[in-house]
């Protein structure tokens, strides 16, 4: 009977029930579209950041990154590159020779960072080929290279031309070597696009004097959360000095933004949610005051006030839910529209995420725990917003309700 009273009481006044249930509706989509924005930030950062740079986890050697030499170079295993292939959730590897040198055309000359790639195994896992621009991508063997457009730029050079380079090899011993540019690259992060040399690995290791020698086997994950899990389990098939190392350990800055932006991403959240709070607050103590005489009459002609609260509170929690139900029914498609359409960022906010080696894209999330979680704070936001026309029944007169 509660229930049906309830019921028939919510849809009576529909204009009142439609102002709270709209409240409601607003503030979940609200919440939804900032927290999407965040974790859906935080993820493309992360996928932006692994697939151009370091990948989810690298087999190095343990003293590779405080020392990025030559000399911290291993050649691989026998069969370690296979048995990481094959490790469930292990997506692609790709062996690598990083290492630095000077890069000359006519009178200029910059310095660069040079890395010896497999480009099949290389554009499998960072997808490089979709950034060429200009002639055509590495092959097996290649005795070319191709570069960044900016640093191209840069050199005054473009495809065929050719280029000298200049560094310093394994056991110190000189590297040099006179290079046609195969392809150009534009790349979206300003310093690959501005520094970036690729060439075969074997190219690289020829002219470094670094036979079968690299610095790192990277690898890309099928499930990103499998990180820690895949780490610990990779740990067990690689021998000493080697050590696994994820993308935290090497872009701990970046690990680091990530972490100070959620902390300040929860606190708006929660001020949100303070705001969300005191309108829907509003809105309830509105429409009691507006139901003042008729609670009093039913209280009058004999309804028992634990009734009357019961009945009032059963009306909230509908009210509540049909709120956030249209809530989730607006915000996951709106959400869904920015996963599929991200906002490309510009000005001082885009040099901020290049400063950290990302491309300047705002990016959302569709996680389905994320939806159901923000309509569940919301309403429960609402309902104990609506705990205050029971306190207003508690302490009410009836003889002085029907007079207002």
């Amino acid at each position: 009977m509660l229930v049906k009273l309830a019921w028939k009481n919510v849809w009576r006044n529909k204009k009142r029930t439609l102002i709270v249930a709209a409240s409601v509706m607003f503030a979940v989509v609200l919440s939804i579209l900032m927290r999407s924005a965040q974790l859906g930030s935080y993820a493309y950062m992360i996928d932006s950041a692994t697939h151009l740079q370091t990948g989810y986890l690298q087999v190095q050697h343990r003293d590779y990154r405080e020392n990025r030499s030559l000399e911290k170079s291993y050649v691989p295993p026998v069969g370690l590159k296979d048995t990481l292939t094959q490790m469930t959730g292990v997506s692609a590897v790709a062996p690598r020779l990083e290492t630095f040198a000077l890069v000359s055309h006519d009178s200029v000359t910059r310095a660069v960072g040079i890395q010896g790639i497999d480009p099949a195994a290389e554009d499998a896992m960072t997808r490089l080929s979709k950034w060429l621009v200009k002639g055509s991508f590495l092959e097996k063997g290649d005795s070319s290279l191709i570069m960044g457009a900016g640093l191209a730029k840069k050199l005054n050079v473009t495809v065929g031309d050719s280029v000298v380079l200049y560094g310093m090899g394994y056991h110190g011993q000189t590297a040099a070597a006179i290079l046609n540019v195969r392809g150009l690259l534009e790349l979206p992060l300003p310093q690959l696009n501005n520094s970036a040399v690729l060439m075969s690995l074997s190219r690289v290791q020829y002219i470094y004097m670094a036979p079968g020698r690299v610095t790192a086997l990277v690898m890309m994950l099928d499930h990103p959360d499998e990180m820690a899990r895949i780490k610990t389990e990779l740990a067990r098939h690689v021998p000493a000095p080697l050590t696994v190392i994820d993308w935290q350990e090497m872009m701990p800055e970046l690990k680091q933004y990530i972490q100070i932006d959620n902390a300040s991403g929860l606190i708006m959240l929660a001020i949100l949610y303070m705001v969300i709070a005191f309108g829907v607050f509003g809105t309830v103590m509105m429409m009691t005051a507006e139901r003042e005489r008729e609670f009093g009459i039913l209280n009058a002609l004999g309804m028992k006030k634990t009734r009357l609260m019961a009945v009032s509170a059963v009306e909230s929690v509908m009210v509540s839910f049909i709120g956030a139900l249209a809530g989730l029914a607006l915000g996951i498609p709106l959400a869904r529209y920015y996963v599929e359409h991200p906002i490309r960022l510009s000005g001082d906010l885009a040099a901020a995420y290049e400063t950290l080696g990302i491309e300047p894209v705002m990016s959302f999330s569709a996680r389905p725990d994320m939806f159901g979680a923000q309509a569940l704070v919301v309403f429960v936001i609402a309902v104990f917003c609506a705990l205050y026309p029971l306190f207003f029944i508690r302490r009410m007169r009836a003889s002085t309700a029907i007079r207002h």
